[in-house]
């Protein structure tokens, strides 16, 4: 890896502009702290440590989603005396960074509520135009959303010394051991759409979650009351026939569930596919896909799992996720769990915890972008693909 790593940087008495990714989940209204804000913070701490003057701009959420906050309440959950500044661009922000001193670390407002966040290449770029100005060295620490296009992750690189914190270097290295083809693709998660670019490349899929649903749906199986809740879950762009069409011709490798777990009258109950009731929504899989799928998982050379099997966030419909995790902890070869959602299952697990994987990812699009052959923006923009080569 020839990227520049924080070792590689002498940012003593300078100005670091560090990308985080700060995004968490958020339950009525209140900001968990989890594995993204505890990782982030020792790349920030190690900023301190070496004098520098941080500045964090981070995201929550999407503009018009319920989800889309202020970043105040992160800026607590880091602690270490990090000042929040409610303001990105304006006259706030830039006072509070002018009258910074070595050692303090400024959290700037969510960056995705300025427009110019999503428009890198317009003129006169207000992110841009406004923080250059006042940074010395940039430092990307969120891998997880470098597969984004977006300013505060490819505008600042080529302008000021850059290099990449902590969290990302652990990311990127564990990615490029897990580039072969013979590595088992478990795919599950509610994100079918982006899971196809796994599919064709040659490599054995083992389907569950959503995506586990709606290949089935694409070999013709009816769900009834699951297929209008696939449809508005997983497309969001173009024709469900369309969708369909373009995954049945990619089936011929992938592994599906053969049974199903549902919330029968608040409890679990499992059906095969024969005798699936049509008016229930899927929870989870089945016992017999899970025991397959195991058995598949512990064979292999190397693992790639995305994404939970079934409704992970309800003690009833865990299992399928908890055993796939379990098997892929015994796999001889290397094993990378995918995506924030996994990475939170297995941080409240004690017995998860204890066990040993080749590397737990907090990234899910970014990991799978990656695995997939696609050039990542943010990697582009610190000349990761050109310091290496034409790389594919």
């Amino acid at each position: 890896m020839k990227l520049k790593t924080l070792k590689d940087l002498d940012v003593h008495g300078l100005t670091v502009l560090l990308r985080s990714d700060l995004n968490s989940d958020v339950v009525n209204g209140r900001v968990l702290k989890g594995e993204r804000i505890i990782e982030s913070g020792k790349t920030i701490d190690w900023l301190v440590k070496k004098g520098a003057r941080v500045v964090i701009l981070a995201h929550q959420g999407n503009p018009g989603k319920k989800d889309f906050l202020s970043l105040e309440m992160h800026a607590r959950l880091l602690g270490r005396h990090v000042k929040f500044v409610d303001d990105v661009v304006g006259e706030k922000a830039v006072k509070a960074i002018k009258g910074m001193k070595k050692g303090d670390v400024v959290l700037l407002d969510n960056v995705r509520g300025v427009g110019d966040e999503f428009k890198p290449r317009k003129k006169g770029n207000v992110l841009l135009k406004v923080l250059l100005p006042l940074i010395d060295i940039y430092v990307n620490d969120a891998f997880s959303v470098s597969h984004r296009d977006h300013t505060s992750l490819v505008g600042f690189a080529s302008h000021r010394e850059s290099g990449i914190g902590l969290l990302f270097e652990k990311e990127i290295r564990a990615l490029e051991k897990v580039r072969m083809k013979n590595c088992l693709f478990v795919l599950g998660g509610a994100k079918g759409e982006s899971d196809i670019k796994l599919l064709g490349r040659g490599n054995k899929v083992i389907a569950c979650g959503l995506f586990g649903q709606v290949c089935l749906a694409a070999k013709g199986f009816k769900f009834g009351y699951q297929d209008a809740f696939l449809k508005k879950t997983l497309l969001t762009k173009g024709s469900w026939a369309g969708f369909l069409k373009k995954l049945k011709s990619k089936l011929k490798r992938i592994e599906l569930p053969i049974d199903f777990a549902v919330n029968f009258n608040g409890k679990r109950r499992e059906f095969g596919l024969d005798d699936f009731p049509m008016e229930f929504e899927i929870e989870d899989i089945g016992e017999e896909s899970i025991k397959r799928f195991c058995r598949m998982i512990e064979d292999a050379e190397s693992v790639y799992v995305k994404g939970p099997a079934g409704w992970a966030e309800d003690r009833r419909f865990r299992k399928g996720t908890v055993e796939i995790l379990k098997a892929v902890s015994r796999c001889k070869g290397f094993s990378l769990v995918g995506g924030g959602q996994l990475s939170e299952v297995i941080r409240k697990s004690l017995f998860l915890r204890r066990k040993k994987f080749g590397h737990v990812s907090l990234s899910g699009g970014a990991c799978l972008s990656y695995i997939a052959g696609e050039k990542l923006a943010g990697l582009k923009a610190l000349g990761y693909y050109t310091s290496r080569g034409n790389r594919k």
